[in-house]
């Protein structure tokens, strides 16, 4: 399976959507790493912005929004906060 900017980042967005938890977040992007298949010409950046997702169930590394926010600014999207009555 190719793995895109656009894969990645709607990845993240289920997370930050809380439609993806977590632990499957990470589950995606270990397996992601070990057997996806990155276009040539980005591949070094998806890998190290994947590889990142990976271990971020690990306490030193956790995911803090900010650290969303730079993944998503790597992968060339912006994030965006709204709200709304509860």
């Amino acid at each position: 399976m190719m793995i895109t900017r656009q894969t990645v980042a709607e990845k993240l967005a289920a997370y930050l959507h809380h439609e993806t938890p977590l632990a499957q977040l990470v589950d995606w992007a270990e397996n992601a790493v070990m057997d996806g298949e990155f276009p040539p010409t980005e591949a070094p950046m998806l890998t190290r912005v994947v590889a990142r997702l990976g271990v971020a169930d690990v306490r030193a590394f956790g995911l803090t929004w900010e650290d969303c926010e730079q993944l998503l600014g790597t992968l060339g999207y912006a994030a965006r906060v709204e709200l709304v009555p509860a």
